[in-house]
């Protein structure tokens, strides 16, 4: 059973579908041992959604760094958008289907980009 410090309104068969292809993908590609195991990463990237909490407070729930929240949202969010489905872009008048967007690609051109790195601290050192 897994366990979160925190309400967090997640169905059982989300958590296993997403622990699963988490799973699936270490395997496939050889990944050693890790700091979480596919059902807490799937736990905490599903907390980290659904909640709307920063990467650092999403982290200290689960003992681990902000960079490793960031590093683990980043891959499972990659694996589940490469497994949806596609739909056609009204917005471009395009009628075939195109893949949904994925990390890194905006639906729309004009989109406003985030910040493509991990967190980073600010910087808190005494200036003279």
């Amino acid at each position: 059973m897994l366990f979160y410090r925190a309400a967090a309104d997640v169905s059982r068969p989300t958590l296993t579908h997403t622990a699963g292809i988490i799973r699936r993908h270490r395997k496939t590609i050889g990944t050693p041992w890790l700091r979480l195991n596919p059902g807490q990463q799937a736990l905490l990237v599903l907390a980290y959604l659904r909640k709307g909490e920063t990467f650092a407070e999403t982290a200290a729930g689960f003992g681990v760094s902000a960079a490793t929240t960031w590093r683990y949202v980043e891959e499972t969010v990659r694996l589940l958008s490469t497994r949806s489905p596609t739909r056609p872009d009204p917005a471009h008048g395009q009628e075939e289907r195109t893949a949904l967007p994925g990390p890194g690609r905006h639906a729309h051109p004009h989109q406003p980009r985030g910040p493509t790195g991990p967190p980073t601290q600010p910087n808190t050192a005494p200036t003279a």
